[in-house]
């Protein structure tokens, strides 16, 4: 009776304990499925604006560029724009194309660029505005520059010096320090370049415009102030009686200078210099040029910048197709003016 009933205890002990754990497995019951999350942006490059922006320059270690970087950037942080920087070790189209196309990958919103060749870059541009980038010009164009009327229009904008006006403006002066008779001669860079282009047209428009100044000639060095002086030397040599040399840049007239030093002609023969650099201010003072026609570089950084914000706010009636910034002719008589000063390119 004992034995029966101590089975039973123990029976019933083992049927509680089961059951105790069968409640434990059990699953919990169902609650409400939570909330979907809500999607995250991803991450900006950008700053306050979240724009990404990217300026690529004609070339690396200019101070006419480091100054409108420098230009872009004090504006860049004031409106909130990531700005990236960036440009060939010296002036080439090859080398340009492969930055655009680095910016394209990087996926930049808005591309303001100093084309190093205005039919060249064209293709490389167009793939640019494709993916969906915006496209300003800044120093330099493609095509013709008429972003309304000629034969590339993609382009938001034209941001530069009216480079044409530039060089009647650099020939009138040189013209005016020759006594305004003379045989001028002129020193370019590369043929193909839109703004050296143009300023050896202005040249020849003002020439052309005044009687008793003749064109003797103009050659192409390449950027390179070695050949620059041996072209201008031999040109000495072929005109003695040269009155005037117009430089399309820092570097042409710094070669003409020194072939014109080296003839003993300083100060015989006048130089007008095109760009601002502090070298070629120093080349001033020391009357180895006597006329700087200066830019505004730092300007049309800071216009490229808030052409950009407008571009992506949408705002396309606040831009305009043609930003004309003007010039500074500087002298040994302004040269220590406030404007004179303010228009010296920086070079850090």
């Amino acid at each position: 009776m004992r034995t029966r009933q101590r089975s039973w205890l123990v029976l019933a002990l083992i049927t509680a304990i089961a059951l105790v754990l069968s409640a434990c497995a059990a699953p919990p019951a169902p609650s409400a499925a939570p909330a979907p999350a809500e999607p995250q942006a991803a991450p900006s490059e950008g700053g306050d604006q979240g724009i990404t922006m990217a300026l690529v320059i004609g070339v690396q270690g200019d101070a006419f560029y480091i100054t409108m970087a420098k230009g872009a950037q004090d504006k860049a942080e004031e409106l909130g724009v990531n700005l990236i920087v960036d440009g060939p070790p010296e002036w080439d189209a090859v080398k340009q194309t492969a930055i655009v196309d680095a910016m394209i990958a990087r996926g930049v919103d808005v591309m303001a660029i100093a084309a190093n060749d205005k039919q060249a870059m064209i293709e490389p541009l167009q793939r640019a505005n494709d993916a969906g980038i915006k496209i300003i010009s800044v120093d330099t164009f493609i095509g013709d520059g008429d972003y309304v009327n000629g034969p590339v229009t993609f382009p938001l904008s034209y941001i530069g010096s009216d480079n044409v006006e530039g060089g009647k403006i650099a020939c009138e002066a040189l013209i005016e320090a020759i006594g305004g008779q003379g045989k001028l001669y002129i020193q370019n860079t590369v043929p193909g370049v839109s703004t050296t282009d143009q300023r050896e047209q202005g040249c020849k428009e003002e020439i052309d415009a005044v009687d008793g100044v003749e064109l003797v000639g103009v050659d192409y060095n390449d950027d390179n102030s070695s050949k620059a002086a041996e072209q201008t030397t031999a040109v000495l040599q072929r005109e003695p009686d040269l009155g005037g040399i117009f430089g399309t840049n820092l570097f042409s007239a710094r070669g003409a200078a020194q072939a014109v030093s080296n003839a003993g002609l300083t100060g015989v023969v006048k130089i007008a210099n095109f760009d601002a650099p502090e070298s070629a201010i120093e080349d001033l003072r020391n009357n180895v040029v006597d006329l700087v026609i200066a830019q505004l570089p730092y300007q049309m950084g800071q216009v490229a910048v808030e052409y950009a914000v407008k571009a992506m706010e949408g705002d396309m009636d606040a831009i305009q197709p043609r930003f004309r910034t003007g010039y500074v002719i500087i002298t040994r008589d302004n040269v220590d003016t406030e404007e004179a000063q303010k228009a010296i390119y920086k070079s850090e």
